[in-house]
């Protein structure tokens, strides 16, 4: 059995999401944890004191490696500040790399990123892990910064925000019927669908099982940008 001294949160989550990563969220649960890490399951409650918290924690998780996928870059948190700062990319550009930044970490963990979505439902802003913060305020700092007002910001913010998990989410929906089978309609389930009721979903449906990539998200944020921002 591992020593308890070394558990620390940053370990319990790690192993949460593994198993996430790997099982589904169906497959988590503090006992799960507490097997994967070789400790008994009370000796988790001194790090993370609920289901509800490891779950914040998985979504805490997301945002740190979004945060770490931008370092580095010129788009990271602390040229993402913006301001008067040379080395800042034109706002528009940052939101879009940002953006896309956001749907290559949610991909590689599918099973976690339906919870950017869920936990908002449940935990109030104000309450949420301090990386999700620091993101969210960062968004808000760069539009003010770009010299939109108050409205614009906070519509464009919305808009942005909006977009970018709905598009996540329908990219990575369930939508194939058996796997293994090569050909498309049979492979999504097509051929139960009622040809006269559901034309179009029996016309349409092999490409719904195509993603669209990051090249429509970010056409989605740039049209977003148009829309609430014009370039003046």
């Amino acid at each position: 059995m591992a020593d308890r001294t070394r558990l620390t949160r940053e370990r319990v989550v790690g192993a949460a999401l593994r198993i996430v990563d790997g099982e589904g969220l169906d497959g988590l649960s503090m006992r799960r944890v507490a097997e994967e890490l070789g400790v008994e399951t009370m000796a988790l409650y001194r790090y993370t004191p609920s289901k509800d918290d490891l779950l914040d924690g998985l979504v805490e998780r997301i945002f740190i490696e979004l945060e770490e996928k931008l370092n580095g870059t010129p788009f990271g948190p602390a040229v993402l500040a913006g301001g008067d700062d040379e080395a800042a990319p034109p706002w528009r550009e940052a939101l879009v790399a940002v953006a896309r930044a956001m749907y290559r970490v949610a991909l590689a963990h599918p099973n976690v990123a339906p919870l950017l979505v869920i936990r908002p439902f449940t935990v109030p802003l104000t309450r949420r892990p301090p990386a999700v913060l620091r993101a969210h305020e960062r968004l808000l700092t760069r539009l003010e910064r770009a010299g939109l007002d108050e409205r614009a910001t906070l519509e464009l913010y919305r808009a942005v925000i909006s977009w970018v998990l709905g598009y996540i989410v329908f990219e990575l929906r369930e939508v194939v019927d058996n796997p293994d089978e090569p050909e498309p309609a049979f492979r999504m389930g097509l051929h139960r669908l009622p040809v006269k009721e559901f034309p179009r979903l029996r016309a349409l449906g092999p490409g719904l099982a195509v993603r669209g990539g990051e090249e429509q998200l970010a056409a989605g944020v740039t049209a977003l940008i148009d829309r609430f921002a014009p370039p003046t």
